[in-house]
């Protein structure tokens, strides 16, 4: 591992994991390209999860501040006695994130070893890709849904969420399937987006969590501190220029020109692996 190798890597997982292209498929094939084994930086890699997710608490800092405060609120009045009162949107988000999560997370657990094995098979990489760009094409093309938060339930959380647990599969991209699963239910764009970035909060932070005990069994290998950091400003800076590219390009309706990406991606992955 080097600083080059490290800022390129950042970079990759910063762009990726926004745009729905997949960051765990391409960040799997840029490390065998760059000769970097997985297990030399895993904790290099979980850091850079962290900065991308620093990201997010940049572009939507008002929101994620407002969804805690009525979350606490909203417990406060649990407590007293009150009832579950969603009667405003950060409220509803609140929950709702926290229901979206919940499929997430027990895939990823139950189904851990099973993800875990896609990963070596680069033709599986591919596949996946070309399915991204598939499900990404059939939503844009698709008629555009007027549901708001005010329309929103719990069912639309827990499906969204298992869109958001299947992407786990690299070359399924999360950000895509999420946004791919909020517009089947027929949410607004605006909707879709910020609910598809915000649900992957608790998903990249429980993920982080959870390959803690790895880490501590293989250490940082040969990571310095000027490699790390140099790897989670890339991901951090990348990534807000990622969000900002994807909510720029939802709004003018042009989601399936990563269709076009993902597929040839996808072909060259699978070509390169058969031949």
């Amino acid at each position: 591992m080097t600083v080059i190798k490290a800022i390129i890597l950042g970079v990759i997982q910063g762009l990726t994991e926004f745009l729905p292209v997949s960051s765990s498929g391409h960040l799997a094939v840029a490390q065998q390209l760059l000769k970097v084994p997985e297990d030399r930086i895993l904790f290099f890699t979980i850091m850079m999860h962290l900065g991308t997710l620093f990201s997010i608490f940049v572009v939507y800092a008002k929101d994620i501040a407002m969804i805690i405060v009525e979350f606490l609120r909203l417990l406060g009045e649990l407590i007293t006695g009150k009832g579950l009162r969603l009667n405003n949107e950060y409220r509803k988000l609140g929950v709702f994130i926290i229901i979206a999560t919940i499929p997430t997370g027990l895939m990823g657990i139950f189904l851990d070893d099973l993800f875990a094995s896609f990963y070596t098979s680069t033709i599986v990489i591919g596949i996946a890709l070309m399915i991204t760009g598939t499900l990404l094409w059939i939503a844009e093309k698709s008629n555009s849904g007027k549901r708001t938060i005010k329309d929103m339930h719990g069912l639309d959380a827990l499906i969204v969420g298992i869109f958001q647990g299947l992407a786990i599969t690299p070359g399924i991209s999360r950000s895509g399937s999420t946004i791919v699963g909020s517009l089947f239910r027929g949410f607004d764009k605006e909707l879709a987006t910020k609910f598809s970035f915000l649900i992957s909060i608790p998903a990249i932070l429980g993920a982080t969590v959870f390959e803690v005990k790895d880490v501590l069994e293989v250490g940082m290998g040969d990571i310095t501190i000027g490699i790390l950091v140099a790897g989670v400003l890339a991901a951090f800076i990348s990534g807000l220029f990622a969000i900002r590219t994807l909510i720029n390009f939802i709004k003018k309706e042009k989601l399936y020109y990563f269709s076009f990406y993902t597929w040839i991606v996808g072909a060259v992955v699978i070509l390169t692996s058969i031949f």
